[in-house]
């Protein structure tokens, strides 16, 4: 991994490159609350953007309270998110999720990781991620182009987005918390790419290990 020196100027040169938090930066797939953020979340996984962006849509239409989406039976739910895949699952979730926040928070999303963790279907990521838009703390959520980008550089060490998050909590300077989410996966997106990364555009290639190993070795 990379040094703790090196860490900082990758983060440095990052919050150069890239636009960070912006004006129009939303929750969780554009959510206006905590608990239709967490449902979102729990919707979204192994799920395209525009699939979720659909279930979301078409379950909330239905119920956007905890206490409003009980009422409902599981067909109704179901059939609501089927675009989104694992729908059968996700109903289970969903109704447990609901049941639980009712019963030992009183319907309120705690703002808490700990209290997050605690409620059915809700994993590391979607808490950070939470956290972060919904509840304004700085914590740098992972997702799978933050995950990427972060092994390739050396920036963490780590089989698991949730052991990544970890690391980048352990490891990274405090005034990246903020933003370090955001510029991780705009990185990500433009120019770490999953497949054929644009190293000839990065600005961090000489500290990036994945660049030493398989371009710069070439």
């Amino acid at each position: 991994m990379l040094s703790e020196e090196q860490t900082e100027t990758v983060y440095q040169r990052l919050a150069q490159a890239m636009p960070g938090r912006t004006k129009n930066a939303k929750g969780p797939k554009g959510q206006p609350d905590a608990f239709r953020s967490c449902i979102s979340c729990m919707l979204s996984a192994q799920s395209l953007d525009t699939n979720t962006a659909k279930a979301a849509r078409a379950l909330f239409a239905l119920a956007t309270t905890p206490e409003d989406m009980l009422v409902l039976d599981d067909r109704a739910i179901a059939a609501a998110i089927k675009p989104c895949g694992l729908y059968n699952m996700k109903t289970r979730n969903i109704r447990m999720f609901c049941e639980a926040l009712l019963a030992e928070h009183g319907g309120t999303v705690p703002d808490t990781r700990e209290g997050l963790l605690s409620l059915p279907g809700i994993g590391r990521k979607c808490a950070d991620i939470v956290l972060s838009f919904t509840f304004g703390q700085d914590v740098i959520a992972v997702d799978t182009h933050v995950h990427r980008v972060c092994n390739r550089i050396g920036l963490t060490q780590a089989k698991t987005a949730d052991r990544t998050a970890q690391q980048l909590e352990e490891r990274s300077p405090g005034w990246t918390m903020r933003d370090g989410h955001f510029w991780l996966i705009q990185f990500g997106k433009r120019v770490c790419t999953a497949r054929s990364p644009k190293c000839a555009e990065c600005p961090v290639s000489d500290f990036c290990e994945w660049y030493a190993a398989n371009v710069a070795a070439a």
